[in-house]
């Protein structure tokens, strides 16, 4: 029998906390027209420009939830491949990153060495945006082309909508909000709202009303990642029985001086202990491994601007990471995913 090897794709990270390995990830990081849309020549100099000062900063916030084993995003990973390889029974997982190491190409290039033909590709992101999906099926689709691979790929689509996957995501967050909290904040990573302009099939729909990604139609919610975070949301608090009024979304980690999707969360933060909440739990389902994003921006940042302005307590609900239903379901959901043509 043919092996079927399984590999897994995140974000990626740093190799340490110093300067120089952080300037280096965000180099390659931003410098992908997939992050940074600008023409390459403006793509430089904005980056160059960003690079003379946000190492820095970034290597202190690195350091500040940095594990004995190394970044947590990559460590998180790797204790997921470990439970994936007990339960997918077709050939090898691995993990790749699509910055940084260990990085897609050297994962390809070792399968295809190994003899293995067959691969899914596991993007793992549960929406769908350009600077995520889209760049990973790309870098795939260079290596193999760029490095002459025999190797043909089943891709797992975004998986927001996915039953298994919200059945997971409210199973590892259940025990969180059953000790009780006056208000749920969903953060999700924002984008440029250009980028889901960019993304609108019929250039008539994207962000034309306050309302418009709760009524966009199946055609437009196939790539809109403002929707399909809606859809999480809305589906997440049916699933707990959660009332209007006892949750909110945001989108956080916004870069430059662009107009991101709305609201933001350091000032949704801020509104919401001026509005007397006192125990906020923050869940951060764009993500499914914990990372700076959720550890740093907002177990610390995010901490420390909602206790500035009011509130009290502040408790983060831990991402998917390696929690037995989300291992359960992403293997499910892996063992679907279409094949390419």
């Amino acid at each position: 029998m043919t092996e079927h090897a399984l590999v897994l794709v995140n974000l990626g990270s740093p190799a340490s906390t110093s300067v120089a390995d952080v300037r280096r990830y965000l180099n390659q990081f931003l410098m992908d027209p997939y992050v940074v849309d600008l023409p390459w020549p403006l793509r430089r100099l904005l980056v160059g420009l960003i690079l003379i000062k946000r190492p820095a900063a970034s290597a202190h916030a690195y350091a500040s939830i940095w594990w004995p084993e190394g970044s947590p995003l990559v460590v998180l990973g790797r204790r997921l491949r470990e439970q994936m390889r007990a339960s997918w029974t077709q050939g090898p997982v691995e993990l790749a990153m699509r910055y940084g190491e260990p990085s897609l190409q050297t994962v390809l290039t070792d399968l295809a060495a190994r003899g293995i033909r067959q691969v899914t590709l596991a993007p793992l992101y549960p929406q769908f945006a350009d600077s995520t999906v889209t760049t990973v099926i790309e870098e795939a689709e260079r290596v193999v082309r760029e490095q002459q691979l025999d190797m043909r790929f089943a891709t797992l689509a975004p998986f927001y909508a996915e039953p298994e996957y919200l059945d997971a995501l409210m199973q590892s967050a259940k025990p969180h909000l059953e000790q009780g909290f006056d208000h749920l904040l969903l953060s999700y990573h924002g984008l440029p709202e250009r980028h889901l302009r960019k993304r609108d099939p019929t250039g008539e729909h994207c962000l034309k009303t306050p309302d418009c990604c709760r009524t966009a139609s199946p055609h437009v919610l196939a790539t809109c990642y403002r929707a399909q975070c809606l859809h999480v949301s809305d589906a997440f608090a049916a699933r707990m029985g959660l009332q209007d009024g006892q949750w909110s979304v945001s989108f956080q980690s916004r870069l430059g001086r662009d107009k991101w999707i709305e609201p933001y969360t350091e000032a949704h933060l801020q509104e919401l202990a001026q509005q007397g909440v006192k125990k906020l739990l923050v869940m951060c389902p764009a993500f499914v491994a914990d990372c700076i994003e959720t550890l740093e921006e907002i177990g610390d940042r995010g901490r420390q601007t909602f206790l500035a302005a009011g509130g009290e307590e502040l408790l983060l609900v831990p991402c998917l990471n390696d929690h037995p239903a989300w291992v359960s379901a992403l293997t499910r959901l892996c063992e679907r995913a279409p094949q390419a043509l």
